[in-house]
């Protein structure tokens, strides 16, 4: 074997030998590139993730106490202690400490007993000081009257504490008046608990805060009250902001020392995913690495472990860490988005494969003449073998490296994706290995039989009910591990697998399909349809790879349509279930006065806005027939009217309006019966009778509530978006009742409650929507400026920004795309493979007088049946298996609804692809009949 004759071979060779170093380029490329371009739409939608979670609260947080009573005269240097964030960041180990950002702190009191003045009303039999330092609050409030509290309190002056407008009406203090705080007492320490001045420096009122500051700070800007747990009356609880240094002015008069807290940012630039995952490990003990650095003996008043942070002596530090759950519950979503990418990117992969098989099959095709020639010359199957992949293999290996160092090239840097050579170098072994297998099962000398064998026939007819059957079980068996235990990497395939089985029935049924029309063409005029029925019966089996090509890049492009439409369908759904109508509001609590504002719900919060109010409170039931007490049921209270002019065509709006509606102007009081609907699981324990209800109203009697069932929300009816937003304030697994408004001043205020308003904007029919800003301006004048707003068009922009969403989609186009143009070169090399008997045919025709309009009605006879088999097996292989997969494809995550999104196919991309399958064959047909009509006659005596 000399290299004069490798290139001679390769010069013969060149086009096929492109071909194949086209596949393995673009194979290897996507190898470098694809995991990179992945990685950096992971740490997309982690960054986003954390960005959202850390605008609401800190995701890591350290607290402690410190111990006041370590000196004398007890002491504490506030201003020291919060500067210490950096130092304490400094004890995680590794390289989360870089990741980590000391943002500032703050520290909080706990309710202190206000003595002077006393507590005003006269149902009012104590009042609740909370003292907090929150430094962060500054930006988010403004002072009405007088100023903030000073950080640096002057001599011998008391400490400064500003108080909301709310608040200060509710204490019937003003700016300059003075509060006298009783501490509780501190064992051991003295004998009479602590007591301390304040002057109020400041009254403030909130302003409206778009990222949820206010979340769980509501005390700072509404007083709540409870009842008192040892008299009839109630209890004021109020809050109040303090200077940076009244912590230690209130050391010296002998209050412990308050909770500390410091707020650490996670810091996840470039390469997220995997600085999260570097960070998650070192807070898994940083508690441990704190207590052993800054940790040693005991606290002489409490007997806990006693630490030291920059001089101050402290109680054991606490670490908080929500990253941490965080990053798991991002994990499973991005295993999900994965496996969902898995079957896109094994059904490219097998389409190359079937491309490289064909290629080599065409090559081995061109070549068999002067193949059987080196045969007849004595040369040996080895030989052969050698000598093709002698001509092959460099190519391959040139084409892998440049397709590895051009993924490389154009692959992102700085992302939690690498470039993967184990996946690159297989797909190139597996293209190396291709060409001296189907080499040998080309040239191999036949079997001499030493026995009498049944005949080839049936031989090959046994083969190929094994290999049916073979797939048919392998395909049943995948298809039952992936419904059972979801996706991997290897059961990624499994679609893989299932257009095979699909390919193998159209190959079974075809024939049968093709002599219905033979016998109908037989009588009919004329011999062209007859003979392309027939030619077409007779190549179907060896159109058995082309017609699985595209029966699968069909089948992917419809599959990765359907999901991407349903996706999109629940992306709208989910962004109607978080705000349930055009915007929602809440704020925590029920309080009455929560929904009063320059316009009432329901009448316009705005010009065109209409709105309706849902209370969430919490309430114990007993059953009216076998008095079964029913612990924290959700009870929500809602006008139906208001209701059905938010969302006029909501089925749970109507059902509510015909079961809960009053006439106008009927008062309701604890005599009637309000009329209600409750869940499944509710009305399973009481399925006969109603319910009643003891509330206690501050200032006024108990009173029993009866509660009289009218109706049962469905499965629908609870995954209506007009309870989504009140839903998401209530725990899993709680029972719920709806019932009307008009009992709202029947039950009892509860700070732990919820007020959720609805808005609608525009007018009736959809048209004229409210803008954004304008929803938003309504709902802060009516629920004030706490309360958390959400509106549906920026909730959808949002979720459609997501970096799963947007990942998935993206590799579901780019393989769809790659597919189409690898089955495109498939089809071309699989009709090139198979043009030289098709033109034979047309040739021995037109020398019996065949003109060329028949002959191209012929070529278009004899291709037809694949185009029809393809159409019919990708389409049908596109719907077959998102049903099959159905439990796999838990697309909720992506949505943002309560439920799994009904799964919507895009019909009008299926009627593309297969307008455009037909289209592709068509032209084949074509171009085959105009090389035909070009022949002279010469060429086609010699093709007959």
């Amino acid at each position: 074997m000399t290299l004069r004759l490798i290139r001679q071979e390769t010069r013969g060779d060149l086009p096929l030998l492109v071909c194949l170093t086209v596949v393995v380029i673009v194979l290897t490329a996507l190898c470098a590139w694809a995991p990179a371009v992945v990685g950096r739409q992971e740490d997309r939608a982690l960054r986003q993730r954390v960005a959202a979670a850390q605008a609401q609260a800190p995701l890591i947080s350290l607290s402690t106490t410190p111990e006041v009573f370590d000196t004398e005269p007890p002491a504490v240097d506030m201003a020291t202690l919060l500067g210490a964030g950096s130092t304490l960041t400094e004890q995680l180990s590794g390289t989360g400490a870089r990741r980590l950002t000391a943002t500032g702190g703050g520290y909080d009191y706990n309710p202190a007993s206000l003595v002077a003045p006393p507590p005003p009303g006269p149902a009012n039999t104590a009042t609740k000081l909370a003292l907090s330092y929150l430094p962060s609050a500054r930006v988010h409030l403004r002072y009405v009257s007088g100023r903030a509290p000073a950080d640096r309190t002057p001599l011998g002056t008391a400490p400064q504490i500003g108080l909301s407008q709310a608040t200060a009406r509710a204490l019937g203090v003003t700016t300059g008046s003075r509060l006298t705080l009783e501490f509780a007492k501190t064992p051991a320490v003295g004998n009479a608990p602590p007591q301390a001045d304040l002057l109020v420096s400041g009254v403030y009122r909130t302003t409206s805060a778009a990222d949820g500051f206010w979340a769980g700070r509501e005390s700072l800007d509404q007083p709540t009250r409870y009842p008192a747990e040892h008299s009839a009356g109630t209890v004021l609880a109020v809050s109040g902001l303090v200077g940076l240094d009244a912590a230690d002015l209130l050391a010296g008069a002998g209050v412990v020392g308050p909770r500390v807290t410091w707020q650490l940012r996670a810091d996840l630039s470039g390469a997220a995913l995997d600085q999260a995952r570097a960070l998650a490990g070192p807070l898994s003990h940083y508690g441990a690495d704190l207590s052993a650095a800054l940790c040693q003996g005991t606290d002489w008043i409490s007997g806990d472990i006693s630490c030291h942070v920059r001089g101050q002596a402290t109680g054991s530090l606490l670490v908080t860490d929500f990253l941490t759950p965080l990053l798991a519950e991002f994990t499973a979503q991005d295993h999900q988005a994965r496996a969902l990418a898995m079957f896109a990117v094994d059904a490219l992969a097998a389409v190359a494969l079937a491309t490289v098989a064909v290629a080599v099959r065409l090559l081995l095709r061109r070549r068999w003449p002067h193949l059987r020639l080196q045969r007849a010359r004595g040369a040996s199957t080895a030989r052969l073998v050698l000598l093709r992949c002698a001509v092959a293999w460099p190519v391959v290996l040139i084409g892998a490296l440049v397709g590895w160092a051009a993924g490389r090239a154009l692959a992102p840097g700085g992302t939690s994706g690498s470039p993967q050579p184990v996946p690159a170098a297989l797909a190139a072994a597996v293209v190396m290995v291709t060409v001296p297998l189907m080499t040998w099962l080309a040239v191999r000398e036949p079997r001499r039989p030493g026995r009498p064998r049944r005949s080839r026939r049936r031989a090959v007819a046994g083969r190929r009910v094994v290999l049916e059957l073979t797939v048919l079980l392998a395909t049943a068996a995948g298809v039952v591990a992936l419904r059972s235990q979801g996706p991997d990497g290897i059961l990624g395939a499994v679609p893989v697998l299932v257009a095979l089985a699909v390919v193998l029935f159209l190959l079974r049924i075809s024939p049968l399909a093709l002599r219905v029309v033979l016998r109908r063409t037989r009588r009919g005029r004329g011999a062209v349809g007859f003979i392309g029925a027939a030619r077409a019966a007779h190549d179907a089996p060896a159109t058995g790879l082309a017609l699985f090509v595209l029966v699968l890049t069909l089948g992917t492009a419809v599959f990765g349509g359907l999901v991407q439409r349903t996706i999109g369908d629940g992306l709208a759904a989910g962004a109607d279930w978080t705000t349930g109508a055009d915007a929602s509001a809440t704020v925590a609590g029920t309080a009455n006065g929560a929904t009063t504002g320059t316009a009432a719900p329901g009448t316009g919060a705005g010009k065109g806005i209409r709105t309706v109010v849902q209370h969430l409170h919490t309430l114990d039931l007993v059953g009216q027939v076998d008095g079964a007490l029913i612990t924290q049921v959700a009870v929500i209270t809602v006008d139906p009217r208001q209701l059905a002019a938010v969302a006029p065509k909501s089925p749970l709006a109507a059902a509510l309006l015909s079961g809960l509606a009053t006439p106008a102007g009927t008062r309701i009081d604890a005599s009637v019966p309000l009329p209600s609907f409750l869940s499944p699981d509710l009305r399973a324990r009481e399925r006969t009778g109603g319910f009643t209800s003891g509330v206690s109203i501050l200032g006024r009697h108990p009173v029993d509530l009866v509660l009289t069932p009218v109706g049962t929300l469905t499965g629908a009816d609870l995954h209506d978006p007009l309870l989504g937003p009140v839903t998401a304030r209530i725990p899993a697994g709680t029972p719920l009742l709806i019932t009307t408004a008009g009992a709202e001043h029947l039950m009892p205020e509860q700070s732990s409650g919820s007020t959720v308003m609805l808005l609608k904007g525009g007018a009736p029919d959809g048209t004229a929507p409210a803008s954004p800003a304008a929803l938003r301006s309504a709902a802060a004048r009516t629920l004030g400026p706490l309360a958390r707003i959400r509106v549906r068009s920026e909730t959808l922009s949002a979720l459609r920004a997501d970096g799963l969403t947007r990942g998935l989609e993206t590799t579901y186009a780019v393989t769809s795309i790659l597919a189409a143009l690898s089955g495109l070169l498939t089809l071309a090399l699989e009709l090139t493979l198979t043009a030289h008997e098709r033109g034979r045919t047309a040739s021995f025709l037109r020398t019996l007088g065949l003109g060329g309009k028949e002959a191209g009605t012929l070529h278009f006879l004899q291709l037809l049946p694949l185009a029809v088999a393809s159409a019919v097996g990708g389409t049908l292989l596109g719907l077959l298996e998102p049903r099959l997969m159905a439990p796999t494809l838990d697309l909720r995550q992506f949505t943002g609804g309560p439920a799994q999104p009904a799964l919507h196919t895009d019909y009008s991309l299926t009627l593309a692809l297969v307008v455009a399958v037909t289209a592709l064959i068509l032209v084949a047909a074509a171009a085959e009949t105009v090389l035909a009509r070009r022949r002279r006659l010469g060429a086609v005596l010699r093709l007959t």
